[in-house]
């Protein structure tokens, strides 16, 4: 009787633990359930914040890039204009020296080609060749 005391006390410490761990297992789902959805909305609400700062931060950055564009393209047009100018009164002094060039050479090589000419007739005739004039060596 004994051994069948022992069989019962084992066998109902066995059935309490069974139950308790039963108990256990329900209450550890439930608090894996309650810290799931817990955690689903502290990330939610992280990732939430995180956007607006994101679209805020890149509103920013927008604003700031096309600020610096706007103040580069005027820069850039100041120097452009510069540039310009100063490149057109060049070409203005440099045509007017190269016209000035011109018409000098062209006066020179008309008397050079008059004397030529001159001389062709009188080496014809026979006479003296005319001397070309010292102002006219270029």
């Amino acid at each position: 009787m004994r051994k069948m005391m022992m069989a019962v006390a084992v066998l109902s410490a066995a059935s309490w633990l069974c139950v308790a761990q039963a108990q256990t297992v329900k209450d550890d789902m439930k608090d894996a359930g309650h810290d799931t959805a817990h955690a689903t909305k502290t990330v939610a609400h992280k990732t939430a914040h995180g956007t607006k700062v994101a679209v805020k931060d890149t509103e920013h950055g927008v604003k700031v890039a096309a600020k610096d564009t706007e103040h580069g393209t005027k820069v850039a047009a100041k120097d452009t204009a510069h540039a310009t100018k100063v490149a057109a009164k060049d070409t203005e002094h440099g045509t007017k020296v190269a016209a000035k060039e011109t018409a000098h050479g062209t006066k020179i090589a008309a008397k050079k080609t008059a004397t030529g000419t001159q001389n062709v007739g009188r080496r014809v005739e026979g006479k003296p060749v005319l001397p070309n004039h010292p102002e006219d060596q270029h």
